[in-house]
């Protein structure tokens, strides 16, 4: 959410940032703008009518010391008047206050001035690849036909249980899949992350805090009867831990990563590039979160961005690391970095991570601040996350790009977690 003082200040500056997320933002901030100075006005005469109840109220304690009870009690009709003027004045602020944030709430955080212009994801930025890209053969088969043939995943259990998008994992795939999150897990707290086990539903409170609310509510699985909303991610439950928290710059950066399940209800469309483990309905993420001073957050981004790409380098995927567009960008980000590894079978990249800063734009919906030694005066910290990682593209990648003759050869990173080095 953006400031209300930087929307006020820097107007034309806004309108013009968010253009590169191709968002039209001048009639939004139009009507900010006019029902900020309502507000200010309608404030305004309420202190000073406050200001002058409090003189009055002050005058009848003394009045009342003289003996001068007729005047005094002259002055109290006089604050009974003052009152009654107030609670009207408050309770035309209230509309217009919820108005004003209804408004505020509708625009996208400002993108980072390195952000380039685009409209999708042809038009992002590939800032650098690396690993070794496999050699299958030409009869090598896509991950799907891959997990029936050794066993390891079954869809059809999954419809019969739930329906579309919720896989059974078993036997090796089970054990794939565990040795990933506790790999991923290890990985993270050799770099100095927490681990923490958040709740798989939050309240709206920490649904909006972090951006998913109101904007995403048609993505999320929502159990009605408590009003509790059913994770899309790790980032939501971390990050709002520190909703309504005033933190000590010499405690800065906090590093928490967390593995959850997560649901998404966004089901996409029919074709092979969302068939198997490429668009799941709930999948496994380990999440990384740091709460970061502003002044160091993109070196925080920075560290984050390259704990990813020891990840992927470790797992022997080929990978590429792109800078998204102003138009291929999250609703809350000023700056992502997407991680995609390529798919042998299916020939083309798969994403399995963004990374992002949001600069002050969550902290500002959380009023999670900072202080700095001595200062009395608090400010936003920067929030930032990242997928280390989303496991059901990286299995894709694993089987397709390790499928031989024998069976599917298993990372070397990983075997002391699987306990053993293929699947056949």
């Amino acid at each position: 959410m953006l400031p209300i003082n930087l929307i006020r200040e820097k107007r034309e500056f806004i309108i013009e940032r968010l253009k590169v997320k191709n968002f039209e933002a001048e009639e939004i901030i139009n009507k900010i703008l006019k029902l900020d100075s309502s507000r200010r006005e309608i404030q305004s005469k309420t202190d000073l009518l406050q200001g002058e109840m409090n003189r009055i109220s002050k005058e009848i304690g003394s009045l009342m010391k003289d003996g001068k009870r007729d005047e005094a009690n002259a002055s109290k009709e006089a604050t009974y008047s003052l009152k009654e003027e107030i609670k009207v004045l408050t309770d035309k602020l209230v509309p217009i206050d919820i108005d004003l944030r209804n408004e505020i709430i509708r625009l996208p955080n400002l993108p980072h001035e390195s952000v380039p212009g685009g409209h999708g994801a042809d038009d992002n930025i590939k800032v650098r690849e690396g690993g070794i890209m496999p050699v299958v053969s030409e009869t090598a088969l896509p991950h799907w036909d891959l997990i029936k043939k050794y066993d390891i995943i079954d869809f059809d259990l999954g419809i019969k249980l739930t329906g579309a998008g919720f896989p059974v994992y078993k036997g090796k795939g089970a054990k794939l899949q565990r040795a990933l999150i506790s790999f991923f897990l290890d990985e993270g707290e050799k770099a100095g992350y927490l681990e923490v086990m958040p709740p798989l539903m939050v309240n709206e409170d920490s649904g909006f805090g972090t951006g998913q609310l109101p904007d995403k509510e048609g993505q999320m699985y929502h159990a009605t009867l408590d009003n509790f909303y059913l994770i899309p991610t790790a980032e939501v439950p971390v990050t709002n831990i520190y909703r309504d928290v005033i933190l000590n710059a010499d405690k800065l950066p906090i590093k928490n990563i967390a593995y959850t399940p997560c649901f998404r209800r966004e089901a996409g469309s029919w074709g092979a590039h969302v068939r198997g483990l490429n668009r799941l309905h709930q999948f496994d993420k380990v999440e990384i979160v740091r709460i970061a001073h502003p002044d160091h957050s993109y070196e925080s981004l920075e560290e984050m961005v390259n704990h990813v790409e020891n990840l992927v380098s470790k797992l022997e995927l080929p990978f590429r690391i792109l800078k998204l567009c102003g138009g291929d960008m999250s609703f809350t980000s000023a700056l992502t970095y997407d991680f995609e590894v390529w798919s042998a079978a299916q020939k083309r990249w798969l994403e399995v991570s963004s990374v992002s800063n949001f600069e002050s734009f969550q902290a500002n919906r959380l009023k999670c601040r900072f202080k700095e030694k001595g200062d009395k005066q608090t400010r936003l910290v920067h929030t930032l996350n990242g997928s280390a990682l989303a496991l059901p593209r990286i299995v894709a990648a694993i089987l397709e790009n390790n499928q031989t003759g024998s069976g599917i050869k298993i990372p070397k990173a990983l075997i002391p977690y699987t306990g053993f080095d293929i699947i056949n």
